[in-house]
C-alpha cells in the first residue's frame, strides 16, 4: 500500500463519485477505479456500497477513513516539519556557557534574539566549566558555548571571538590598592600579591589569559588559593583571602565587600563562541550567524 492509495480513497470517500474523484485528482477515472479496487482486494475489505454511478462507504470504509486521513495529515505535518528543520526554523537547539560568560550582557542578548527569531526552535541551556562545555561540544551533547578559551587544543571546534572585555582587579574592601578612590592600576602592582586563580583543564579557561598577561607585565602569579568558578573567587576575595582578576562584567557581585580597579594599560579577555566546525545543521549555522551579528552592532554601540 502506497500513500497515493490512501489519498485516492480519501478523495473517492468525500466526493462520492468515481469521476468526480478522478477529476479532483488530475487522473483517468478507469485507473482510479482499477486502484480503489486493489486497495480493497490487498485490505481483504469491501469498503464501499456501489449505488449506481455514485458510491458510498459502509461501515468498514468509514473507519478506514479516519485511518487514512490521521495517517495522511501525519505525513503532511512530517514533511512540514522536516522541511522547517532543514530551514533551521524547528528543532533543537543546546547551547551551554561558562559562569563568567554568562554574566556579559551579550550572552543573554544573543540566546534573547535567537528564541524570538526562532519561536519553533527548542533551546536548552547548559552552564558548565569551559573545559567540560568544549568536551560536550565536541561529543555532540551541545551545539555552541559561550567561553572566554581559545579552543586550539580541540581538533574538531572552531570559534569565533564576539568582543574583547576589559578585565578589573578584584580587591578585599580594606586593601591599599583599594582606598585609593577611582584610580586605575598598573598590572605590575599585582606582583607581591596573592591571587585567587581559577582551576583549568587543557588550557581551557580565563587563567591562561591572566597568567599571560601576568608575565608580560614581568611576574608570575602566586596562587594561594585554586577554585573552580571565578564567582567563587570573588568569594574569597570578599573574605579577605587574597586578590583576583575577572571581566568586568562579574563587577556587580559582592558589591559591599569587594572592590574593583580597572588596569591602565586596559588588560582584556575575549568572549568566544564555539561550535563545531563541521556541524551541517541551519540551526547551529544560524546561531552563530546571528551571534556574530549581533557581537559587531555590540561593538559599534560601545565605540
Amino acid at each position: 500500500m502506497e500513500l497515493r492509495h490512501l489519498r485516492y480513497f480519501v478523495a473517492v470517500a468525500e466526493e462520492e463519485h468515481m469521476t468526480r474523484a478522478a477529476a479532483r485528482l488530475s487522473i483517468q477515472q478507469p485507473p482510479l477505479s482499477q486502484q480503489i479496487k486493489a486497495l480493497e482486494q490487498e485490505l481483504g475489505v469491501i469498503l464501499f456500497t456501489r449505488l449506481g454511478k455514485r458510491i458510498a462507504l459502509n461501515a468498514a470504509g468509514k473507519l478506514f477513513l479516519s485511518e487514512a486521513r490521521e495517517i495522511l495529515n501525519r505525513v503532511d505535518e512530517a514533511q512540514q516539519r522536516v522541511r522547517r528543520f532543514d530551514l533551521g526554523e524547528e528543532g533543537r537547539m543546546r547551547v551551554g556557557y561558562t559562569s563568567s560568560a554568562s554574566l556579559h550582557e551579550l550572552t543573554p542578548a544573543i540566546i534573547r534574539a535567537f528564541r524570538a527569531t526562532h519561536p519553533l526552535m527548542s533551546l536548552e541551556i547548559e552552564e558548565g566549566a569551559a573545559h567540560d562545555l568544549l568536551c560536550a561540544l565536541e561529543e555532540e551533547r551541545i551545539d555552541a558555548a559561550f567561553v572566554r578559551s581559545p579552543v586550539t587544543h580541540y581538533a574538531t571546534l572552531e570559534s569565533i571571538e564576539l568582543i574583547q572585555e576589559r578585565m578589573v582587579a578584584a580587591l578585599p574592601m580594606q586593601h591599599p590598592l583599594a582606598v585609593r578612590a577611582g584610580e586605575s592600576l598598573r598590572l605590575s602592582e599585582l606582583r607581591d600579591e596573592p591571587f585567587i586563580l581559577y582551576r583549568q583543564v587543557n588550557g581551557s579557561g580565563i587563567k591562561e589569559r591572566l597568567v599571560e598577561l601576568c608575565r608580560a607585565a614581568g611576574f608570575e602569579p602566586r596562587a594561594v588559593q585554586e577554585v573552580h568558578r571565578m564567582i567563587a573567587a570573588l568569594q574569597l576575595v570578599a573574605a579577605g583571602l587574597g586578590i583576583s582578576v575577572v571581566p568586568q562584567s562579574l563587577a556587580s557581585i559582592q558589591p559591599k565587600s569587594v572592590v574593583y580597579r580597572a588596569f591602565e594599560p586596559p588588560a582584556t579577555v575575549p568572549l568566544n563562541l564555539a561550535y563545531r566546525r563541521h556541524a551541517d545543521a541551519q540551526a547551529v549555522k544560524r546561531f552563530v550567524s546571528l551571534s556574530r551579528a549581533l557581537s559587531t552592532s555590540f561593538v559599534q554601540a560601545q565605540a
